[in-house]
């Protein structure tokens, strides 16, 4: 199987390919900000990993790549995109989201998408103290920089202030070859800040909109990354109805792809064979 495309509830073309038998269960992969599928490179390895056991789904999330964008925003139709891809494949599977978009696959499980299990890889609430929150008027000036045409300003703001990288080594990030590549995608900054919300502002009862998630649902996160980090998915962990924890050994928010599929893998090959044994 290759590239392909799926219409989305409000005819917005979105790209996607799928590795393995369509017979197999899905899993469906979420990505984060600033990224598609051709610019992760990891991304190949985590399917290899995993096409054996199951159909893997990579989709350019919307203005991304391959995919169509949208003349207005909202969470909600990224969350029908996501019920699009799932309806094209047998109507349900599982979700991996990493960074916010573990942030937005909850989100779909808050609107009762069919989802059999989901692992979250680091989603980036800012609910302790050790993190300067980001400001309330963040993304009213994310979008003052895209409408004023200025993405390398955007992409900063994203940079220095959601991800916490000192102003100094992103300056210094400017001048990569990569950098074009980063600019291409400023716009789409804005839906990542809608998509987490409130949940960066230093509030913790902002995530307890995720109280009422049912869903099988693997947390992770790096036992190098930022404590800050660490704590956003202790929390989210404790905060699930059905939530467990698992921090991976010396891993930072760059995941290692191969250990990542594993233990995704494991995770839910179990939730498989219990759903099998109850049927």
């Amino acid at each position: 199987m290759g590239s392909d495309t799926v219409i989305s509830a409000d005819g917005t073309r979105i790209a996607y390919d799928a590795t393995g038998d369509e017979s197999r269960p899905v899993l469906l992969r979420v990505e984060g900000a600033a990224t598609h599928r051709a610019l992760n490179p990891g991304r190949a390895k985590f399917t290899d990993r995993l096409s054996g056991r199951f159909c893997v789904v990579s989709y350019d999330r919307c203005g991304r790549g391959d995919s169509d964008d949208r003349d207005a925003y909202a969470v909600e139709r990224e969350i029908e995109d996501v019920a699009a891809l799932l309806d094209r494949f047998n109507g349900r599977g599982f979700i991996v989201g990493l960074s916010s978009g573990a942030v937005l696959a909850l989100r779909c499980a808050v609107e009762g998408l069919p989802i059999d299990g989901l692992a979250c890889y680091e989603p980036p609430f800012i609910v302790s103290s050790d993190r300067t929150p980001v400001a309330a008027d963040y993304v009213e000036r994310l979008q003052a920089e895209i409408s004023s045409g200025r993405p390398g300003k955007a992409m900063k703001l994203f940079m220095v202030e959601a991800v916490g990288m000192p102003a100094v080594m992103v300056d210094g990030m400017a001048g990569q070859p990569f950098w074009p590549a980063m600019e291409q995608l400023a716009h789409t900054l804005v839906y990542d800040a809608r998509v987490m919300g409130e949940t960066m502002q230093g509030r913790p009862e902002m995530i307890d909109i995720f109280a009422d998630v049912s869903v099988p649902t693997l947390v992770m996160s790096g036992s190098a990354s930022a404590p800050w980090l660490r704590t956003a998915a202790a929390k989210l962990t404790q905060l699930l109805t059905n939530g467990n924890a698992n921090e991976l050994p010396e891993q930072t928010h760059d995941v290692d792809p191969v250990l990542l599929a594993d233990t995704i893998g494991e995770y839910f090959s179990t939730l498989s064979t219990h759903a099998e044994n109850h049927q």
